[in-house]
This record gives C-alpha cells, sequence and structure tokens, in this order.
C-alpha cells in the first residue's frame, strides 16, 4: 500500500511544529529564570558599548525592513521576466520564509507579551524606538530568515558568508540599542532559520508533488 503524500507531509509540519514551538517557549521559560543573567549580558553589552558607533548600528539594524522588502520583491520580478523555473522556486522559497518568520515571530510577540528591557530596567538606555514586546525578536527573525534562505537558494561562500554576517550583526544591534534581552534576539534566530528550512523543504515536496 502506497503512503499519501498528503499524510507524510503533514505529519512533518505536524512534528516539526511540535518541536519548535514546545522549544521556543521553554527557552522564553529557561530566560524567565535565568533572568538575572539576561540582563547582565544586556548590561554588559548596552551600558559599555562605544557610543560613537551608535549611528552605525542603527543604521544595520534600521536595514532589515528595505532588504526584507527588496531581496523578495528582485527575486519575484527576475522570475517574471526570466520565467526560469529555479529563480521562480527561489523567489517563492525566500517569500514565504519571510512570510513565515513573521506570522511566528508576531504571534509570540503578543501571545507572550514580554517587556522591553529599557521599560523592566530603567538603566539600560535605549538608542532606538520601538513599540511592540520584546520576545522574540523580529529583526532579527527577518534578518536570519533573509540570511537563511538566501544561503539554501545560493550555497556560496560568497553569498552565506556576507548573509550571515549581516544577520549576525543585526541580532548584536538590538542588544547594543538597548531594545532586546539576548533570549529575544537567539529566538529570533532560531526563529527566521526554522522558517526558511521548514519554506525549503515544503516547496521542495511541493514540486516533487506537482511534477512527478
Amino acid at each position: 500500500m502506497r503512503n499519501n503524500p498528503n499524510i507524510t507531509i503533514n505529519l512533518k509540519t505536524i512534528k516539526f511544529a511540535t518541536f519548535v514551538v514546545p522549544f521556543i517557549l521553554l527557552m522564553f521559560s529557561i530566560s524567565a529564570f535565568a533572568q538575572n543573567v539576561d540582563i547582565d549580558i544586556l548590561k554588559e553589552i548596552n551600558l559599555n558599548r562605544n557610543k560613537s558607533l551608535d549611528p552605525s548600528f542603527r543604521f544595520i539594524t534600521n536595514s532589515v525592513t528595505p532588504i526584507s522588502i527588496a531581496i523578495p520583491c528582485g527575486f519575484i520580478a527576475c522570475a517574471l521576466t526570466t520565467k526560469d523555473s529555479i529563480s521562480r522556486k527561489n523567489a517563492i522559497l525566500i517569500s514565504s520564509s519571510l512570510a513565515l518568520s513573521g506570522v511566528l515571530a508576531t504571534s509570540l510577540k503578543y501571545g507572550i507579551g514580554r517587556q522591553r528591557p529599557y521599560i523592566t530596567y530603567p538603566i539600560i538606555e535605549k538608542v532606538t524606538s520601538e513599540g511592540t514586546p520584546s520576545f522574540p525578536s523580529g529583526h532579527t527573525s527577518f534578518a536570519f530568515s533573509t540570511a537563511t534562505s538566501l544561503s539554501i537558494a545560493y550555497p556560496k561562500w560568497y553569498v552565506i558568508a556576507p548573509s550571515f554576517i549581516w544577520a549576525g550583526c543585526v541580532g548584536y544591534s538590538r542588544m547594543d540599542l538597548g531594545v532586546h534581552y539576548p533570549s529575544d534576539v537567539l529566538a529570533g534566530a532560531i526563529i527566521g532559520s526554522a522558517s526558511a528550512y521548514l519554506s525549503y523543504k515544503l516547496n521542495k515536496w511541493y514540486y516533487k508533488k506537482i511534477f512527478r
């Protein structure tokens, strides 16, 4: 008896969700118990920062939105122009990865409702404006989603290295600017990378099903 591919992909998706979501919630629970460690690391980064670099880190953190919009739009435009199947796959991969990352990060933000560190600890210096809950870091999630999906689409060192260096700098900038705990940034990196990988697996399954 042949396996139903729909059941197989649903089971894979369920297994992924039952692992990632509890893992993220566990991270938050651990961070609640290890709040002293979390805030101590943040104090070390934020209060001892080189303030002359604040404009540079604001530039890095503000680069997330335009890059997260420009890259998928560029891939979509390329796919429509060339009508190439590989370009189309890459456009779908990057776009779906960012969409999934956004949904997961936003859902957790408002579901958990963790206050920003500068609210809970007024000693933290806020160097940029934010208005949403703290956990996880949405900027970091988008950055790592972009970096991971680009690396999957083009597994070359000259794509992988600058992509993850940029994503890492985005994560660090969120702490340097005083708007996120280290655990927020770590969770954002996991969500972004996992969203890209899940999108890749789902797209791979879809194309196998359509063109088998």
